[in-house]
């Protein structure tokens, strides 16, 4: 998956894989993580936020099942 990176304390880079609606967010500890039936414009809102450490606290986890990659 291609990934794009973003300005965040915590977070390295993110990706979308529109086939699957797979989130993939990559932390700047070197862990990668997988979220699953995750919506385009929530990728979209993560990707352009202020913050996409606090949008990823309040939208995304807890919301979509996920794995360590």
């Amino acid at each position: 998956m291609e990934k794009t990176p973003v300005t965040s304390s915590n977070v390295e880079s993110i990706g979308y894989d529109e086939d699957s609606s797979t989130l993939e967010i990559e932390f700047k500890n070197g862990a990668t993580y997988q979220y699953f039936d995750v919506p385009e414009n929530v990728f979209t809102e993560l990707r352009d936020a202020d913050s996409v450490g606090g949008y990823l606290a309040a939208r995304i986890k807890g919301t979509y099942r996920y794995s360590k990659v």
